[in-house]
């Protein structure tokens, strides 16, 4: 694994990325990630950049908040107008957002649909209006994250890290897979390895890294500069401070049962202090990841489920590992 990646004049280090996630990469859960240690640069949530530029749009104003802590922190837009892409990555800049990049990889229907996301594939012509203007109208390093083509049959991903380069973008980060897999199959890294062979500016690496050994693989399979977590980091949120142990080590620690307490209610009392309109549905999405593979994790989940407040929520919790805690200490001293 690289020590940093220089992404325009940012330095990324570690040279590992939070991927944007819809409903996931909110500000308490940035700054969860950075507190955890081990994460060079960390994404916000893919946010419209005709919200951006509506007033009134009190989502696109919620996912832009961030604090000082979580730089270098970069703001996911989508959309498919250049002059509205361009003026959002403007707005972007001024809120003093370190980079700004575009999401062509978002498989969802509704964003597809609107030529957003992934949609967007389909037309590198369009691609290139928007690199153009939004390079013209920013300073900080533009970068974009894509998927491999629209399907099998219409692969376009080194065709398009060619034209990014062109257009001045920073870096490129390829998931390698298409829009028709989803987020099903096998992640294809050698579109990756295509990918760096073919442009002088950073590649970062994306799809399937679950473990820190996958990490290093896909950079010694690719030769990618950087690599990019997704899915797993709500269900291991430790996965980058682990990557940076076995890199150093070959070896890294894995959670005890109360660093896993400890992790759930630091990130439950987060939500609560930020006060999220939607903090208990925060509480009851996360609870199954955070959960996974906990003795009696079931149980925990359902009282979850069932409890009506955020405040409950936290209680309940407590309330089980204290118990498990209890338990285990008496084991020990008997």
């Amino acid at each position: 694994m690289p020590d940093q990646v220089m992404i325009g004049n940012i330095q990324i280090a570690p040279a590992t990325v939070l991927a944007p996630m819809a409903g996931v990469t909110d500000t308490v859960f940035r700054r969860f990630i950075r507190n955890l240690g081990g994460c060079g640069l960390i994404m916000t949530e893919f946010t419209s950049a005709d919200g951006v530029l509506r007033a009134r749009d009190q989502k696109a104003k919620r996912y832009l908040h961030f604090y000082e802590d979580e730089h270098p922190i970069s703001a996911q837009l989508f959309g498919s107008d250049p002059r509205v892409m361009a003026d959002a990555a403007r707005m972007v800049e001024d809120l003093g957002f370190d980079l700004v990049d575009l999401n062509l990889g978002c498989p969802a229907k509704k964003v597809v649909k609107c030529n957003g996301g992934s949609g967007l594939l389909r037309d590198l012509p369009a691609i290139g209006k928007i690199f153009e203007a939004v390079r013209a109208a920013i300073k900080i390093p533009f970068t974009v994250k894509f998927r491999a083509g629209w399907d099998d049959e219409n692969i376009v991903c080194v065709e398009l890290a060619k034209m990014a380069e062109d257009c001045g973008l920073c870096a490129v980060a390829l998931h390698a897979r298409t829009r028709e897999q989803g987020y099903s199959g096998a992640a294809r890294w050698e579109w990756i390895t295509a990918i760096k062979q073919a442009v002088k500016i950073p590649v970062i690496g994306n799809g399937d890294i679950r473990t820190p050994a996958d990490a290093c693989a896909i950079v010694a399979q690719t030769g990618c500069d950087a690599v990019m977590i997704g899915r797993t980091a709500p269900a291991n949120p430790w996965i980058f401070r682990q990557i940076e142990q076995y890199n150093a080590s070959g070896r890294y620690e894995e959670p005890a049962e109360a660093d896993r307490y400890q992790m759930i209610r630091t990130y439950f009392a987060m939500l609560i202090e930020e006060e999220l309109p939607d903090a208990v549905g925060k509480m009851k999405q996360f609870a199954s990841w955070f959960t996974h593979g906990v003795p009696g994790g079931a149980g925990l989940r359902k009282a979850i489920y069932d409890s009506k407040s955020a405040p409950e929520i936290l209680a309940r919790v407590e309330e089980f590992f204290e118990q498990r805690l209890r338990t285990a200490s008496l084991v020990i001293t008997s």
